[in-house]
């Protein structure tokens, strides 16, 4: 027997571990290190970059939290643009977190699992190999099968996941703090030496602040089980408001910690690892890194939990290809399966493009993007319609909810757009101007983007009953 419903099944204190546990776990560990090279290792421009992605990811949350004490259906995102714009809006919305954004950041994650793995038992592993990429593709199938066969597993497994995750960044915070300001300086000398350099590039936070949005992103993914939230109007917009302003504060001095550990440069060519050898010493800093594994796979499991349930929340709604089928939940396990298995597909195909995309010479030459990056800022310039048509709809109800933060998140989101085209447009332009060469990767990105949701516009057409 099957069913089109999900049943209530997480409480308050799950809904915050999933906000914190599917934020905090790859991109703080090696967005940091980016972050460090794109500032030039001016740690001040660093916490710049952390500051402004944490304010923007806070605004956004908080209008997401007003949102969700009004509406509730199936995915949290789709039901506010369907309840804010329109019908059509929403679908398109639904695709786009289905075909791209879910299966996209889903898919780095399995590769980033994997490359932390690697190098837990061979620091100098490399992790462009093709055993890097078996590992991914084997963690992909795995957390998916877990996910479809026992969803009170997987939820458990996040509560568990953040809980553990968070020790290698609370040690860092303090253990790190103390060392580098009473011990060895190196935190002191990392902030002496940005203070006397911040008359440098300042257009290079733009870039930190597109590294810091992948480590930032991924608490609007708790919406997706809004459904299966007891109180959902209660419980969602706590968890979307506590969890955030936990992970700002978490990243910010966990970025800040990482210096006493190592110097800025170090930091920059090695990496966290490095920092937590030094400071724990090799079987100190290898119990740290198998947290840090840990801490990815407990990322991985939220993220595919939400891609299991993507294609269902748009064909619930009789909108896409195959509605039918893929709007059915199973009677034993009360998933959506053939959900499931449609989203593990396009996992696949976007964990082959990252992989691809990222070899020393990319398979798909000038057609390679950053596909850990892009996704994530066309989310918010999907969130701007949403929050436009939500004011003209629900403003004179409350000033300040329904007006004033709308409009915050609408300044904040066309910024988030605006360091994405500098980042990912116009500076590798420049760059590879100089050389007499052609780079626009965010170019690219948009084509695939604009085919892949032409194709989904053509079955909101042609299959909507």
């Amino acid at each position: 027997m099957e069913n089109n419903k999900l049943k209530e099944r997480y409480g308050l204190f799950t809904a915050i571990c999933m906000v914190v546990g599917i934020v905090i776990g790859s991109g703080v560990f090696f967005k940091a290190q980016d972050i460090l090279k794109y500032t030039d290792g001016n740690i001040l421009l660093g916490v710049l970059a952390w500051l402004i992605g944490g304010v923007v990811m806070i605004i956004c949350a908080f209008n997401f939290a007003n949102f969700a004490t009004q509406y509730v259906k199936v995915n949290g995102i789709v039901d506010y643009a369907e309840a804010a714009v329109g019908p059509r809006y929403a679908y398109m919305t639904g695709w786009f977190l289905s075909t791209i954004y879910f299966p996209a950041m889903t898919s780095v994650l399995a590769w980033v699992s994997a490359r932390y793995t690697l190098i837990l038992f061979n620091p100098k592993a490399d992790i462009t190999s093709g055993l890097c990429m078996a590992l991914g593709a084997f963690y992909l199938c795995a957390v998916y099968a877990m996910n479809i066969l026992s969803p009170k597993l997987a939820g458990k497994l996040e509560v568990s996941a953040t809980i553990i995750k968070l020790i290698p960044l609370a040690v860092i915070v303090v253990v790190g703090t103390i060392v580098g300001l009473f011990v060895n300086g190196q935190t002191v000398d990392a902030f002496v030496s940005a203070s006397q350099n911040m008359g440098g590039d300042f257009t290079s936070v733009f870039a930190g602040i597109a590294a810091a949005a992948f480590a930032y992103e991924g608490w609007s993914i708790a919406t997706s089980i809004n459904s299966e939230l007891k109180n959902p109007k209660r419980n969602l917009p706590i968890a979307l408001v506590v969890g955030t302003v936990i992970i700002m504060a978490v990243y910010i001095l966990y970025f800040i910690g990482l210096t006493g550990g190592a110097s800025v440069d170090v930091l920059i060519h090695e990496g966290s690892p490095t920092a937590f050898k030094n400071l724990f010493g090799n079987v100190g800093g290898t119990v740290m890194n198998v947290f840090i594994v840990i801490s990815c796979l407990g990322t991985l499991n939220g993220l595919m939990l939400a891609s299991t349930r993507s294609f269902y929340s748009v064909a619930v709604r009789e909108y896409g290809p195959a509605h039918k089928t893929l709007a059915s939940v199973d009677d034993y396990t009360n998933m959506p399966s053939n959900s499931g298995v449609v989203a593990l597909l396009c996992c696949g195909a976007w964990f082959f493009y990252f992989y691809a995309a990222n070899l020393t010479a990319p398979v798909f030459g000038v057609f390679s993007f950053d596909s850990s990056e892009l996704p994530i800022i066309t989310i918010y310039a999907i969130y701007i319609p949403i929050f436009v048509m939500f004011i003209i709809k629900e403003g004179k109800k409350n000033i300040f909810k329904n007006i004033v933060m709308p409009i915050l998140g609408i300044i904040a989101s066309l910024f988030m757009v605006f360091v994405a085209v500098y980042a990912h447009g116009v500076k590798p332009y420049l760059a590879a101007a100089a050389e007499g060469k052609f780079a626009f990767p965010v170019l690219f990105y948009l084509i695939v983007f604009a085919v892949i949701m032409a194709f989904g516009a053509f079955f909101y057409k042609k299959k909507r009953i």
